[in-house]
């Protein structure tokens, strides 16, 4: 084969696996970034505004005096402070729930995919089952079960159901199987660690991107429960913030109630902000946490 054919195979290839770009699919996913975008837009907008200029305006436009210190120190305050109390709660439910939950699906996960056992087959279709049911459909027979076991209106009612994360289970399964290397795990073993160390000291490092992931979808779902608190919990003292800022919009739309939209949507956009601030620090184990698993070491 001559050169000049060389030249030009390669020059084909380098044109296949150059980078293409597409105006449709570039058009698709502007409108995508506004579409997730413009609702955060609102909200940041809204809560510069004072109660007045609220409905008075429109709502992508700033109007009106700037109130959003106000605002955000007037969603403090109100009601004895009872939204740090809210804000408490979420945290203390997301470090037990969310915590315990990546926990023992790392625990799980790692045993299932390092480990052989009679019966490994029927935990896998058990865990695929419970992929597939939504927690909603959940919610009632818990709030039955815990109901006849007197744990209803206690941090133990959403505690306990989060501990349970039969995705992040399989997904440090999956993760776990080509990230840790059969061969590290026997090689410690010729030397004398036991099974404890050998996870602690070696395992558990390979894991960290996994254990990343599968911490953050907790961190997430256990951050915006709605449902379950909802069904399980009545006293105000205990709410997160789903609840108790749903509580204020409801109050706010009473007749004769006092309007606290304004601390409703400053409320809302104090919410979202540590979750943005844990997702933009964990981001980067993201694409690593989900990928990685599949591709053949």
């Amino acid at each position: 084969m001559t050169t000049p054919t060389l030249d030009r195979l390669s020059e084909r290839s380098s044109s296949w696996l150059a980078p293409r770009s597409s105006k449709l699919l570039t058009a698709a996913m502007s409108l995508f970034v506004i579409y997730s975008l413009l609702p955060l837009a609102w909200l940041t907008i809204s809560s510069t505004k004072t109660m007045d200029s609220l409905f008075g305006s429109f709502g992508l436009w700033f109007d009106g005096p700037f109130a959003l210190f106000q605002n955000i120190h007037d969603t403090f305050v109100y009601q004895d402070g009872i939204f740090l109390r809210w804000f408490g709660n979420t945290l203390l439910y997301v470090v037990l729930g969310a915590g315990g939950a990546t926990a023992l699906a790392t625990l799980a996960g790692y045993g299932l995919a390092k480990f052989v056992f009679p019966g490994k087959r029927g935990v896998f279709a058990v865990v695929l089952g419970a992929i597939a049911v939504p927690g909603t459909a959940l919610a009632v027979p818990t709030f039955l079960m815990f109901s006849q076991m007197g744990l209803t209106n206690t941090i133990w009612s959403i505690v306990i159901p989060s501990l349970i994360s039969p995705f992040g289970l399989y997904l440090i399964w999956v993760y776990a199987v080509d990230s840790v290397p059969t061969e590290l795990l026997e090689a410690a073993r010729v030397d004398g660690a036991g099974e404890l160390r050998t996870f602690f000291t070696i395992s558990l490092r390979l894991l960290v991107p996994g254990v990343v992931t599968v911490a953050l979808f907790s961190i997430v779902a256990t951050w915006n429960n709605y449902f379950l608190p909802l069904i399980m919990l009545s006293d105000p003292n205990l709410f997160p913030l789903t609840i108790g800022l749903n509580q204020w919009n409801q109050q706010a739309s009473g007749i004769g109630s006092e309007p606290v939209f304004n601390l409703v949507i400053t409320g809302s956009l104090l919410t979202i902000v540590p979750i943005i601030i844990v997702f933009l620090y964990l981001q980067r184990y993201w694409q690593s946490g989900l990928s990685a698993g599949s591709v053949k070491q």
